[in-house]
């Protein structure tokens, strides 16, 4: 007897399925954890973090398993306040205020966009921030005016949102977009 052509062979369409089904499990893994290898640092995105400083509107620092690390809130960007070689920018100090009013004393989920970069070009994290009452941060910022919209690179998976939610604070004339002049307002360039 052949034991070679005994064997039980799989249907394509099972093969098909399951290379699909293990690339929907491996895709959950990266999508949901997000691994800094040169830094050693591991964010679990069902862990809370606490948040050890409120830099300014859209910059915080937290503790991830003892290492303190600096996180930009993705999609986002607040006007300036801290950048030394920059003035402080229209409504700058009010979202920097709402910011710590936001995070200080609490913990916060990090969450990475899939297919997105995890660091900037200043070795930031890039990443979506959730208070522990599940407040979306970035989301927030955006809706309430005291942030608009900001993409550099890649796409980021809650971007038509955040450009629906900024013009919907436009119009409403929220925060910054009722505060400042089309002077003040001009976009950021891309960095």
């Amino acid at each position: 007897m052949d034991r070679k052509n005994d064997r039980k062979r799989i249907p394509p369409a099972a093969a098909g399925g399951f290379c699909a089904a293990l690339i929907v499990l491996v895709s959950f893994f990266f999508i949901h954890r997000v691994q800094v290898s040169s830094r050693d640092v591991v964010i679990d995105p069902q862990a809370y973090y606490q948040v050890s400083k409120v830099v300014d509107g859209d910059t915080i620092r937290a503790d991830v398993s003892g290492k303190e690390i600096t996180v930009r809130l993705l999609g986002i960007n607040t006007p300036e306040t801290v950048d030394p070689r920059k003035p402080v920018e229209c409504y700058g100090p009010e979202a920097s205020k709402e910011a710590k009013w936001l995070l200080e004393g609490h913990s916060v989920k990090l969450i990475a966009s899939p297919n997105r970069e995890t660091h900037d070009k200043y070795g930031r994290y890039l990443l979506y921030v959730y208070r522990d009452d599940g407040l979306s941060v970035n989301e927030f910022l955006v809706k309430e005016g005291f942030a608009r919209e900001y993409t550099v690179g890649k796409a980021y998976s809650l971007q038509t949102s955040f450009r629906k939610l900024e013009t919907e604070a436009k119009t409403a004339k929220k925060g910054l977009w009722g505060a400042c002049d089309d002077v003040q307002l001009k976009k950021p360039r891309s960095s």
